[in-house]
């Protein structure tokens, strides 16, 4: 198996290393990734500059590894049409250090990387951990394996993106397919002054969703991807990259008459 592994925290962070060492025994893994941090970009990608690479093979292990001085998605384009010889089985992106659950799966490059796969009809999982003291990036790695396994076995198809996401507390009490949250995201902004006068800002509060209860949650059973974290279990959210609203698409081409130019 052809693995493309990926991230958006840096070529160099914790959390790639840890999912790295336990994809190797799964097949021949490439890893391409941005050479610094490069957090919240979302499907961002670099027009305006040159794309560098910088090759960085752990030949011990057989390993190649380019760092990339662009974007998440950038990464996994430059792997897909320069870098490997042949397309991979499956894309992994992370493991991020936060999670990317509920509106954050949109300002997310872990995910976008994880999306851009699916163009290319490529299968992909992006791989979260709550950023919390302690958080065990190993512990997540090891149970991201087993679950990306049965995924493999079971959900395997052209396409598929899985975004799966750790709590930092141990022992997890167990896995669960979720949807996404749609609460959105609690930011503020503190506003300040320069040397000069000039006012500019700061973003604050909590870089990650924080849950807050839903009406809609355990509706038909079926949990949030913030509320399964934020009470122990993994949680399992299947994505798509297409964005139209079916149901609204057939109530508007009903009523199409009724629009003029």
């Amino acid at each position: 198996m052809r693995i493309l592994l990926t991230n958006d925290d840096g070529i160099g962070a914790e959390g790639i290393a840890a999912i790295r060492k336990e994809l190797l025994p799964l097949g021949a893994v490439t890893v391409v990734a941005p050479e610094h941090q490069r957090s919240a970009l979302s499907h961002s990608i670099t027009l305006y500059s040159p794309l560098v690479i910088r090759e960085a093979h752990d030949r011990k292990n057989g390993l190649r590894s380019f760092a990339v001085n662009g974007t998440p998605v950038d990464s996994v384009k430059l792997a897909l049409r320069e870098l490997m010889p042949e397309p991979p089985d499956l894309v992994v992106s992370g493991i991020n250090k936060g999670l990317n659950t509920g509106s954050n799966v949109f300002y997310s490059g872990t995910v976008a990387a994880a999306l851009e796969a699916s163009l290319f009809r490529i299968p992909a999982v992006a791989l979260s951990l709550e950023n919390r003291p302690r958080a065990d990036f190993r512990h997540a790695a090891r149970t991201a394996i087993r679950l990306i396994r049965q995924i493999l076995r079971r959900h395997r198809a052209p396409g598929t993106v899985f975004n799966i996401n750790f709590p930092a507390r141990k022992p997890y009490k167990g896995v669960l397919v979720t949807r996404q949250e749609q609460v959105p995201f609690a930011d503020a902004y503190d506003r300040r002054t320069d040397l000069i006068g000039r006012t500019y800002f700061w973003i604050k509060g909590n870089a990650e969703h924080t849950y807050r209860p839903s009406q809609t949650d355990g509706v038909g059973g079926l949990h949030s991807d913030a509320w399964a974290v934020s009470h122990g279990y993994v949680s399992i959210t299947p994505l798509k990259r297409d964005l139209t609203d079916r149901r609204r698409l057939g109530s508007m081409r009903t009523r199409a008459q009724t629009i003029r130019l």
